[in-house]
């Protein structure tokens, strides 16, 4: 057994799925989206859901973060079962541990970019002078913080994905979730955006978990889930750089 898998083996994870089933009904056929899928993840990984259109993948992001319900099986997440959660407990769960990228920016375009940012802690009552502070410091982080005045529209894509992981950050989530983050953008920008989440997670301690189709975009995060017809096929560990 190597150090690191000695350290998991001592500590809990942030994220465990157990026997995880979502099953629907199609006339009078039953579609298993997922069938039986089991793993974790622990703090501080980037982790990429990986598989082809109609893989189970979207289907297992939707219910790690609370948006869908289990047909059967457990999801604990930072130690809550969230498949046990109301609606409006899940809101309120969300809105305290989660942050989500996605792949068209869902930037609202009424705003400027801080105002995209900080909008998550309006939800929380904070003080706007408090937000756009806040606002400010995670869009230097992550290199946009020349942006902060412009609109949406006056912002190129890998610009406004680079607001939108600020705006993941800014509610100090335990738990980022991105969906094809990088789906409208270029190649050269991509690879920019892949290694931008690489240093949050290493540097700032972040869990990252990543639905993707592509292998190469993929093989940026510390380990990858590839699944199958809603089954889990392997878990493998990237130990190389990128």
């Amino acid at each position: 057994m190597d150090a690191d898998t000695r350290t998991k083996s001592n500590r809990k994870p942030i994220i465990s799925v157990r026997d995880l089933y979502k099953i629907y009904r199609v006339g009078d056929n039953r579609v298993h989206a997922l069938d039986g899928v089991s793993f974790d993840i622990y703090k501080g990984e980037f982790v990429a859901i990986v598989g082809a259109s109609g893989s189970g993948k979207s289907t297992l992001l939707n219910m790690l973060a609370g948006l869908e319900p289990p047909t059967k099986g457990e999801i604990s997440i930072a130690g809550k079962r969230i498949d046990r959660l109301s609606e409006s407990q899940l809101v309120a769960f969300r809105r305290t541990n989660v942050g989500f990228i996605f792949q068209s920016y869902n930037l609202l375009s009424t705003m400027n970019a801080e105002e995209n940012v900080a909008m998550p802690l309006m939800f929380r009552g904070v003080r706007r002078s408090e937000r756009l502070a806040k606002a400010r410091k995670l869009m230097k982080l992550v290199g946009v913080l020349d942006q902060a005045e412009h609109m949406p529209n006056q912002m190129s894509g890998g610009q406004q994905q680079r607001v939108g992981i600020a705006r993941a950050l800014v509610s100090d989530p335990r738990i980022i979730f991105a969906d094809e983050p990088t789906g409208n953008l270029d190649s050269r920008t991509s690879m920019d955006v892949l290694r931008l989440m690489q240093r949050l997670v290493r540097e700032e301690k972040q869990t990252l978990v990543m639905v993707t189709h592509d292998d190469s975009i993929a093989s940026y995060a510390d380990k990858r889930i590839r699944i199958s017809d809603g089954k889990i096929i392997s878990m493998e560990e990237n130990d190389g750089e990128r």
